[in-house]
């Protein structure tokens, strides 16, 4: 039998596992890579291993699978419709795989693949489908070749249209920081599929040059809106290509939620009966700090990180932001749209108790190829901020994790 399976190519197939007994034998590594799949596939999992590894014993404590603690034992694949044989007793694997030939049971041999019934695919997965890549005896050229493919349908560079109709409405997409690719994996695949894209102009603009030439592009900026406000037009805009039949997708820079105005484009499209779909990103107010070396947080240094809007300055009546407590926080302070306000903010907040020699610094266009970082301190804020130039979009650091960095390598 090992010798035919050798000399021809396995017959590919997808097991339909729900319900149906699996029998696992042995609880280390391998199971512990294998067992989530199989739960994932509805199957009825029983493991027999004397031991096993911590997060193969949760799976048992969950009840996601059901545990013997004992060798394996003759009669054990009774009933069963698939094993995975892994043990490190190669006597009982030898009885187990004779045993599931002899019953006709489906079976995988972690330690001898020739002496196997099946062999386990390197899968992935993306949006419903399913990649499952077999390659014989190299299990690594299995495993690069599953995520070249995997990667190509979650970025949109591999083409996989869709042959049944895909449901319309709008994604609401947040784009990251500034980098094209630090934008999510889902986020990027919408962005692969739309027919219409609504960007911001801090969004990845890099990645409007990857999209096909159908894809109406459309910048929010530049929408007309005479009576209406800007907000009100966008959201106008995105309900008529949305009821046009049309997949839109809204793209934003940041995360939609996080000063983006995102809810309030949600909450539009609700109204006009929309389906709306969410996509969080990486946010600047943590992201920009860090690619510029500073951490919002350090152990001994900030427990705590507050975010807020500078778009209004502190003695604004708009301003929502109460600047006194904010000065009596210890913890680090990240502003947001805080450029032309930066040196009121900075007032206000030693006005209120901050110390003047508080380390800050601004990061502008923080994660792109024009990044760069400047260094002051409260008291110093505003006319570093204007001495250097700086311009939006940037984000404001203070407090003293300013001051930490990782040592340079020797």
């Amino acid at each position: 039998m090992a010798e035919h399976v050798a000399e021809h190519a396995a017959y590919p197939v997808g097991l339909r596992l729900s319900g149906r007994r699996v029998v696992v034998l042995g609880a280390g590594q391998v199971a512990q890579r294998r067992l989530p799949s199989l739960i994932a596939a509805g199957a009825d999992v029983l493991l027999i291993s004397p031991s096993a590894t911590p997060s193969v014993e949760a799976m048992a404590d969950t009840g996601e699978i059901r545990w013997e603690r004992r060798r394996y034992e003759a009669g054990d694949l009774d009933g069963a419709w698939y094993a995975l044989i892994s043990t490190d007793d190669p006597a009982a694997n030898t009885a187990a795989s004779q045993e599931a030939e002899d019953r006709r049971v489906w079976c995988v041999r972690a330690d001898d693949a020739e002496a196997a019934t099946a062999w386990t695919p390197a899968t992935g997965h993306s949006e419903g489908v399913t990649v499952a890549v077999l390659t014989g005896r190299d299990p690594r050229r299995s495993a690069g070749v599953r995520d070249a493919i995997v990667e190509g349908l979650r970025e949109g560079t591999l083409a996989a249209p869709h042959h049944r109709s895909r449901a319309k409405g709008v994604a609401l997409v947040g784009g990251g920081p500034g980098d094209p690719d630090l934008i999510t994996v889902r986020g990027r695949r919408l962005l692969a599929e739309a027919d219409v894209v609504i960007a911001d102009r801090l969004g990845p603009r890099d990645l409007l040059a990857e999209l096909p030439p159908h894809v109406e592009v459309i910048d929010a900026a530049k929408i007309p809106y005479g009576r209406f406000m800007a907000q009100e037009a966008i959201n106008n805009a995105l309900i008529e290509h949305a009821k046009a039949g049309k997949a839109v997708v809204r793209l934003k820079g940041g995360d939609p939620f996080v000063f983006g105005r995102g809810m309030e484009e949600a909450q539009a499209l609700a109204e006009a009966g929309i389906s709306c779909t969410v996509v969080p990103g990486i946010s600047s107010t943590i992201s920009v700090p860090g690619a510029a070396g500073i951490p919002v947080t350090h152990r001994g240094v900030a427990h705590e990180f507050t975010v807020v809007s500078g778009h209004v300055a502190p003695d604004d009546e708009r301003s929502l932001v109460d600047w006194p407590a904010l000065a009596k926080l210890r913890g680090t302070l990240v502003v947001l749209m805080g450029v032309e306000n930066s040196g009121a903010i900075a007032a206000k907040l030693i006005e209120h108790g901050r110390p003047a020699d508080t380390p800050a610094a601004v990061v502008q266009e923080g994660t792109t190829a024009a990044q760069r970082r400047v260094d002051a301190t409260l008291a110093t804020l505003g006319e570093t901020v204007r001495a250097e130039g700086i311009r939006p979009p940037a984000v404001i650091v203070v407090g003293d994790v300013v001051g930490v960095s990782a040592p340079s390598p020797e």
